[in-house]
C-alpha cells in the first residue's frame, strides 16, 4: 500500500480508503471488512450519518477492538448541510456517539449540491457555526465536504476557503470536474476520489467490447491508474461489502506513479474507437445546451448516450439515466422524454447536434431502471 498526504490535513492516508455505505449486512460481517482493509494497509476509513447502521457498526467494530490502534485509524463521517447550527450539533454529538469516538479525524459536509446548501455553509449562523465549535474543541480535527454538485457550485464551494478537502466524482469516463482538481491542489486541499468502480462506470462489471478495448487490463484496472497517476489526488474509495471484495481493487495500490507507455497506449486505443464510434453525434460535453426549459440535463444524458454507444456501457448506463427525477439533489434532472424539441439548445451547440434527436434515442436506450440514493 501506498500513502499520500491528504493536502493541508498532513494526515497521511492510503491511496485506498474504505467506504462503508455497502458493508450493511451486519456488525460481523462490517469489522471482518474492517480488519481485511486494515491487514491490506488501509488507515482510512470513511462513513456517513445518511449510510444506514454504517457509522453504528464501525463504532461496534472500534468497540470490540482492531488491530491497530485508534490512532493509526483515520475516521472520516459525513453529515448532511443544515439550515442551522443547533441541528449540526445535534448531528455531531449523533455522529460521535454511534461510532463511540471521542473526535472524528475529518467532518464532511455531505452532499453540498445546491446553491442553496452553500448559502447554508456561509451564513453567520448556519450549520459551519456548528463544525466549527467542534473544531476548537477537539471534536473534529479537519473539515471537508463531499458534492455531487454542478462544476460550477463545487468551485464556488472551494474558494470559500472554509475547507481542507473535498470528496470529489472524477473518473476517465468522467472528466467535468477536472478544473476542481487544479484549483483544490492550488489551495493544498485533500483530494478523495469517491466511488471510482461504481459511478466510474460499473467497472467491477465491464461490458464485453470495453473489456477488450482495455486489454491487457480491466476497464477497473486502467480506471483506477488513471487516477493514481495524477499525484494531485491523495486517495480513491473502495466500496467493499465484504472482505472479498477488498482484494482485486488492492492489486494496484502499489502503483502510483505515472502512466507506463503500454497504459497509455492503451488508453489511446479507447479514446480513438470513442471517436471513431460515435462519429458525428458524438457530444463532447462543453455544456453549451444549458439552460434547458425542461430542466434535462442534456449533456449528462448524453454523456450515457456516448458511452452506451461507444463501449456498449448500457448497463451503466440505465443504471444512472434512471436515477433522473428520482434522486433529487443528488442527480437532478428530468428524463429526456420530457423534451419539447422548443430547439433552444440548437443555436448553442457548437457541433450543430440534433440534440432533440438524440434525447429521444437515449431515452429509448436506457430508460428500463430506476434508482435512488440510499439516503433518500
Amino acid at each position: 500500500m501506498r500513502y499520500r498526504r491528504f493536502g493541508k490535513t498532513n494526515l497521511h492516508l492510503s491511496v485506498f480508503s474504505l467506504g462503508t455505505m455497502r458493508y450493511l449486512a451486519d456488525s460481523e460481517n462490517a469489522w471482518q471488512t474492517i480488519e481485511k482493509a486494515i491487514a491490506l494497509g488501509i488507515n482510512h476509513i470513511e462513513t456517513a450519518r445518511g449510510y444506514g447502521k454504517s457509522e453504528e457498526y464501525l463504532g461496534t467494530a472500534l468497540k470490540r477492538g482492531l488491530s491497530v490502534p485508534r490512532s493509526q485509524l483515520h475516521i472520516t463521517s459525513k453529515i448532511p448541510p443544515t439550515p442551522d447550527a443547533d441541528t449540526m450539533s445535534r448531528y455531531i454529538d449523533e455522529s460521535l456517539e454511534r461510532l463511540q469516538v471521542d473526535y472524528l479525524d475529518c467532518l464532511g459536509i455531505h452532499g453540498l449540491n445546491t446553491w442553496e446548501h452553500l448559502e447554508w455553509v456561509k451564513a453567520q449562523n448556519g450549520c459551519m457555526a456548528a463544525v466549527q465549535k467542534a473544531v476548537d474543541d477537539g471534536r473534529v480535527k479537519y473539515i471537508g465536504f463531499s458534492t455531487h454538485a454542478p462544476l460550477e457550485i463545487i468551485l464556488h464551494s472551494i474558494n470559500t476557503d472554509f475547507f481542507s478537502f473535498v470528496n470529489l466524482h472524477y473518473y476517465y469516463f468522467f472528466q467535468r470536474n477536472a478544473p476542481v482538481l487544479e484549483v483544490a491542489a492550488a489551495k493544498d486541499m485533500g483530494i478523495f476520489i469517491i466511488s471510482p468502480a461504481d459511478k466510474g462506470g460499473k467497472l467491477y462489471t465491464p461490458p464485453q467490447k470495453l473489456a477488450n478495448l482495455c486489454h491487457p487490463f480491466s476497464p477497473l484496472e486502467l480506471n483506477y491508474r488513471f487516477l493514481l497517476a495524477d499525484q494531485r489526488i491523495s486517495t480513491l474509495s473502495v466500496g467493499a461489502a465484504n472482505p472479498q471484495e477488498l482484494i482485486i481493487p488492492l492489486q494496484v495500490a502499489e502503483r502510483d506513479r505515472e502512466l507506463t507507455i503500454e497504459e497509455i497506449t492503451t488508453i489511446e486505443r479507447i479514446e480513438n474507437y470513442y471517436d471513431q464510434a460515435l462519429n458525428t453525434d458524438k457530444c463532447s460535453q462543453c455544456y453549451q445546451c444549458l439552460p434547458c426549459p425542461e430542466n434535462i440535463n442534456i449533456p449528462e444524458v448524453l454523456r450515457l448516450r456516448n458511452l452506451a454507444v461507444a463501449y456498449d456501457m448500457n448497463d451503466y448506463g440505465e443504471y444512472r439515466y434512471g436515477m433522473f427525477e428520482n434522486a433529487g439533489h443528488w442527480f437532478p434532472g428530468m428524463k429526456a422524454d420530457k423534451c419539447t424539441e422548443c430547439g433552444e439548445c440548437l443555436p448553442r451547440c457548437p457541433e450543430n447536434l440534433n440534440i432533440p434527436h438524440l434525447l429521444a434515442d437515449t431515452h429509448e436506450r436506457l430508460k428500463g431502471k430506476i434508482g435512488r440514493r440510499l439516503w433518500g
